[in-house]
C-alpha cells in the first residue's frame, strides 16, 4: 500500500529520495552508498544557494554547507548525520527499511527519526527563509556527517583542523526526543557513556561436569558472582567510589520533571513493557533516567547454548558492560572503578582479562541562557506550547567534543517520539513533527538573530 498521493508533499518526496539510500557507516559494502548520499546531499545544500563543501575523511564525508559570512553577525553551526543503523532482524520490519512509506501518519524507514528527518527539516527551514527573505538573518554553517553510528572517529581530528572555519556562538542539533506527542521538549543535558568488554578463563577446555565438576571453578558461575557484585540487592551500584563526583539534581529539575507529560513511571513502563521500576533508590524513573547513571550488562555468555542438555563445565564465560555518566564523572576515572572492582571481586581459580571500550564525556548545559531561551522560543512558536526541559539518557558524545573543541553549548531540539524506534525494526518519524520542525527551525534563525 502506497501513500495516498495527496497526502506526499514536494518536501516529503524529497526526504524520500534521502532515506532510500542505504547508508549504513559500518558495513563496508555500502561505503559507496554512504558516499552517494552525502554526494546528494551537497547537491540540496547548492540547490538553496549555499556554498557546500564534501570534506574526505579516512572513512565517511563530512557535508559542510554555509551561507555568506558577515561580520557582526551571530553564527549558528546545525549539526546532523546522513549514516544510518544496520536494519537487522530484518524479518521484523513490516515494510522494506529503505523503501520509506506513509502509514498512520508516519515516514516508516531506516533514517527517518535518526537522523535524516531531523536535519533535513533545518535544510527545508533555511531554504524555506531564503524563498521567502531573500536571505538568512544570521551566519549558518551545516556540518553533516557519515559516521555518528560508529562513535564519529573522524569529526574530532576534523574540527580540531578546521576550528577556526567553523567557529560559532551556539549549535542546534534535532538528533534527541521529545517527551509526548505534541510537547516540544529542550535537552540541555546527556550522560557520558564508558564499555568494558570482561573474559573470564577457567580450564584450558570445557570439561565434564560430572567427571570434574564442583572440584574446578566454573567460569559461568564466577562471571553470574561478578555480574551480581556491581549493585546492591536495591539496585544502587555497589563499585567504590562510583558516585564520589556524581553532580546532584537540581531542585527545579526535580520539580519540572515530575510534571513532564509522558515522563511519569507508567508511562515508562508503558513504553519499555517493563512491570516495575527498578533502580537506584529514591529517584523516580525519569530522574533515574535523565540524571543517574548506570552499570548495564549489555551481553553475557557461556557454556552450551544448544537444545536439551550438554553437560560441560565451560572452559571461559564472557560479558559487556556499558556505564551511563553525569556531569562530575570522569569517564577514566569511572572505568577504572569498575575494573578494579571487578578484579578485587574475581572469585578463586579463573583468571580475568578486561578490554577498555569507547568512552565520552556527560554533557551539560545552562537551559535558561539567551541562547536557551532562543530555542524555547522557536519550539513554542513552531508547537504551539512551552517546551519541557529535559536531560536525555542518551550519550552523544560529540556535543561534548563540540564543546570542548569549538567552545560552544549546543540546543538539543529533538523532533523524535518515544515510540519511533530508532536503532530498531520499524523506524518511524512523525510526519506532523516533519513539518512543524521546518517551522521550528525557521524560527530558531529567526530568534538566534535577535
Amino acid at each position: 500500500m502506497g501513500p495516498h498521493p495527496s497526502s506526499m508533499t514536494a518536501e516529503l518526496e524529497r526526504l524520500f529520495v534521502h532515506l532510500r539510500f542505504p547508508s549504513i557507516s559500518t558495513d563496508s559494502t555500502h561505503a559507496d552508498d554512504v558516499r552517494a548520499n552525502a554526494e546528494w546531499l551537497k547537491g540540496q545544500f547548492e540547490g538553496i544557494g549555499l556554498a557546500t563543501e564534501l570534506h574526505e575523511t579516512p572513512k565517511h564525508p563530512i557535508v559542510i554547507a554555509r551561507n555568506e559570512y558577515e561580520e557582526g553577525r551571530r553564527t549558528v553551526l546545525i549539526y546532523g548525520h546522513y549514516d544510518v543503523q544496520p536494519v537487522d532482524p530484518i524479518e521484523l520490519w513490516d515494510s522494506p527499511p529503505f523503501e520509506p512509506e506513509l502509514r498512520d501518519g508516519k515516514i516508516w524507514c531506516r533514517g527517518s527519526a535518526d537522523n535524516k528527518g531531523q536535519h533535513f527539516v533545518h535544510l527545508l527551514g533555511a531554504e524555506k527563509t531564503i524563498q521567502e527573505e531573500g536571505g538568512l538573518p544570521l551566519n549558518v554553517i551545516f556540518l553533516i556527517e557519515g559516521e555518528e553510528e560508529i562513535g564519529s572517529p573522524n569529526l574530532v581530528p576534523f574540527l580540531e583542523k578546521h576550528k577556526g572555519d567553523l567557529a560559532c556562538d551556539i549549535i542546534a542539533v534535532s538528533d534527541t526526543g521529545m517527551v509526548a506527542p505534541g510537547v516540544p521538549t529542550l535537552g540541555y543535558g546527556l550522560r557520558g557513556i564508558t564499555c568494558l568488554e570482561v573474559k573470564i578463563k577457567g580450564p584450558s577446555g570445557d570439561l565434564h561436569s560430572g567427571v570434574y565438576g564442583g572440584a574446578v571453578a566454573n567460569p559461568a558461575s564466577a562471571a553470574a558472582r561478578l555480574v551480581a557484585s556491581l549493585h546492591h540487592d536495591d539496585g544502587k551500584i555497589a563499585v567504590e567510589g562510583f558516585y564520589d563526583a556524581v553532580i546532584p539534581l537540581e531542585e527545579w529539575e526535580r520539580e519540572m520533571w515530575s510534571k513532564v507529560p509522558g515522563a511519569a513511571d507508567d508511562d515508562f513502563l508503558k513504553t519499555t513493557g517493563a512491570s516495575a521500576p527498578f533502580g537506584e533508590p529514591g529517584y523516580s524513573m525519569a530522574e533515574l533516567l535523565w540524571a543517574r547513571p548506570t552499570v548495564e550488562v549489555n551481553g553475557i555468555g557461556s557454556g552450551y547454548q544448544g537444545e536439551g542438555s550438554k553437560t560441560v563445565l565451560p572452559a571461559e564465560a564472557m560479558f559487556k558492560l556499558s556505564c551511563r555518566l553525569v556531569p562530575g564523572q570522569d569517564p577514566d576515572i569511572v572505568q577504572q572503578q569498575v575494573i578494579s572492582h571487578l578484579e578485587n571481586h574475581c572469585p578463586p581459580g579463573v583468571s580475568i582479562e578486561i578490554e577498555k571500550g569507547h568512552s565520552g564525556k556527560a554533557y551539560h548545559n545552562d537551559p535558561h541562557s539567551k541562547f536557551g531561551k532562543a530555542g524555547q522560543a522557536a519550539l513554542e512558536k513552531s508547537f504551539g506550547r512551552a517546551p519541557v526541559l529535559i536531560r536525555e539518557g542518551g550519550s552523544i558524545p560529540i556535543i561534548q567534543d563540540m564543546k570542548e573543541i569549538l567552545g560552544s553549548d549546543s540546543l538539543m531540539l529533538g523532533l523524535a517520539l518515544p515510540d519511533c524506534q530508532i536503532h530498531a525494526p520499524n523506524e518511524n518519524f512523525s510526519v506532523e513533527n516533519f513539518e512543524k520542525g521546518i517551522e521550528m527551525s525557521r524560527a530558531l534563525l529567526r530568534e538566534l538573530a535577535k
